[in-house]
């Protein structure tokens, strides 16, 4: 409890100066010298206007060259420089882990430290952790302009919302903390590959590596992934409990602090607040819940360890690894400090329900705004039915065409979790790959599907998912996860911007006030429950119960 009560008192602190610190970012005119550099060396002009078109084309466009050059990096590390003696990736792997860091995923289906170079580690997906959590949040602030904006059809500069959110917001930052962390233990260097002996008297093989910065933008980017294949249990990448919280802090820090960006751009910081009460008690709701259920596991030794301990770090203990979680799952993170195959069955239904409800609460870095902001379009048009009015939101009327961009925008991560889950179960290929039997094999290929089509990244650790099927599978669950959400997102903004304001009278929805956010989380469980509800009780909800 004291844990939770510091992190949620020191995200309060820093949700309005970091919130501020970004609306100014991204409504500056100014360029610092190193972005003009950028500009002029990739041909784009940071003061051009675009529509959503343009703005769209920019995030495809950019999304796939980053997709080939990672491919590439995989298929030639034996060549390259740093490699360790490494082979080079298997195309099917290399291409579901390219897409996998593109799209914000870093789902991982092989071990880090004995897969991967340092030049592949850190001069591939540890780029692609800056950038693609850079386009996360270029993407909601398009989004956040649409409602701002009145009259047109711009809704910014994509490149230059790239580079900003890179150069200003996510590299200050990271760096900071790396440095923090290598204070606090976790390595930092390009060693090769050395032998120890260890207290039993054997040999093992100890991979060194640029460990410290790529946890820091691992975590701030809500990324995922990780230089070992333990992940944040790993000693090298969190030596002890203080890492362990500032980790924790770091993945939910930018998503919520988003809101405030938010409320600033629109002219109505109210409008910030509720949606950040909406994503904490979500959150808050999660944590408890899972906290309890593994504190209260059944079973002889659950009870003399005063918990279940299986599968989890002894540096960290039930609660801890509950926090963190519950905290990777409700964000795009997908980093872990502890095996999710082994939480109990309810609380294993806790973390995949925080991933289907679309990473809102409070989502990933950019992509936890706009979902929640098109959750909140649903929640309005809704309201707007019980009245008999046409549903207004922001000083914008909310007709046929918005509400179908965000229903499709609901139903794109549906079609993939159920369909991939379903495919998968019924070729034989999920069956197969099942280290368990019954209720809880179902919920590790479930599991699988629902982190790969959220663009979480993170595994229940049981599924035996580096084969053919999965790579390939999971791969473009991933892709059509991460940007046909972003196709909707940017043609509901050009929408919006492009209406005339509508004045607020006597009828208009107050969406600022604690009615509307109660609605809102009321909207976001109702709309995820009603989707996966059948599926939950094949898996979590049966093995919960049986035990």
């Amino acid at each position: 409890m004291l844990a939770v009560s510091a992190l949620i008192v020191a995200l309060v602190l820093v949700h309005r100066p970091l919130g501020d610190y970004m609306a100014a970012v991204y409504s500056s005119t100014r360029h610092l010298r190193v972005e003009r550099w950028i500009y002029r060396s990739i041909g784009a002009d940071p003061d051009a206007e675009m529509r959503w078109t343009a703005y769209l084309r920019g995030v495809l466009a950019f999304s796939f060259v980053g997709v080939l050059f990672l491919y590439l990096l995989q298929r030639v590390q034996n060549h390259l420089p740093w490699s360790l003696g490494f082979d080079p990736i298997t195309p099917d792997q290399a291409f579901n882990t390219a897409v996998s860091f593109v799209a914000n995923t870093n789902w991982q289906s092989y071990s880090g430290e004995a897969a991967m170079g340092h030049l592949v580690q850190a001069g591939g997906l540890a780029v692609q952790n800056f950038v693609s959590a850079a386009v996360g949040m270029a993407v909601a602030v398009a989004l956040v302009r649409g409602f701002a904006r009145f009259r047109t059809g711009e809704l910014g500069n994509f490149w230059a919302d790239l580079v900003r959110g890179t150069i200003r917001v996510l590299l200050p930052i990271s760096v900071l903390f790396a440095i923090v962390l290598v204070a606090l233990g976790t390595i930092q260097n390009f060693s090769d590959i050395q032998q120890v002996q260890t207290l039993t008297g054997t040999d093992q093989s100890v991979t060194g590596g640029p460990v410290a910065s790529q946890e820091a933008i691992k975590h701030l980017g809500t990324n995922g992934g990780g230089f070992y294949n333990a992940n944040s249990a790993h000693p090298f990448s969190s030596p002890d409990a203080i890492s362990n919280m500032l980790l924790i802090f770091l993945i939910l820090v930018i998503p919520f602090s988003m809101p405030r960006t938010f409320g600033r751009m629109v002219g109505n910081v109210k409008q910030g607040w509720t949606i950040v009460a909406a994503m904490g008690v979500i959150w808050l709701a999660g944590v408890i819940a899972v906290t309890v259920v593994e504190h209260q596991a059944p079973g002889t030794a659950s009870q003399l360890a005063g918990g279940s301990m299986e599968g989890k770090e002894q540096r960290f203990g039930e609660g801890a690894s509950s926090l963190f979680a519950v905290s990777t799952t409700m964000t795009s993170t997908g980093a872990i400090n502890s095996f999710h195959d082994s939480f109990q069955g309810l609380s294993g239904g806790v973390l995949i329900f925080g991933m289907v409800l679309g990473e809102v609460a409070p989502g990933g870095v950019g992509s936890g705004l706009y979902g929640m902001l098109m959750l909140a379009v649903i929640a309005v048009f809704i309201s707007g039915l019980m009245v008999g009015r046409t549903p207004e939101y922001l000083g914008k009327k909310l007709g046929a065409r918005e509400i179908k961009l965000a229903a499709l925008y609901i139903l794109v991560t549906p079609a993939l979790v159920l369909g991939g889950t379903a495919y998968a179960m019924a070729n034989g290929d999920g069956e197969e790959a099942m280290t368990n039997v019954g209720a809880h094999g179902f919920s590790e290929v479930l599991y699988a599907y629902a982190s790969a089509s959220n663009n979480n990244g993170s595994a229940f650790a049981g599924l035996g998912a580096n084969t053919e099927f999965f790579n390939t599978t999971l791969g473009l669950c991933m892709l059509l996860g991460r940007f046909l959400p972003m196709v909707f997102v940017l043609a509901l903004a050009g929408s919006l911007a492009e209406q005339r304001r509508v004045p607020v009278t006597a009828g208009t929805l107050r969406t600022h006030q604690p009615l509307f956010a109660g609605m809102l989380v009321a909207s976001t469980v109702v709309v995820a429950g009603l989707t996966f509800f059948p599926a939950l009780s094949l898996g979590p909800l049966a093995e919960g119960l049986a035990t």
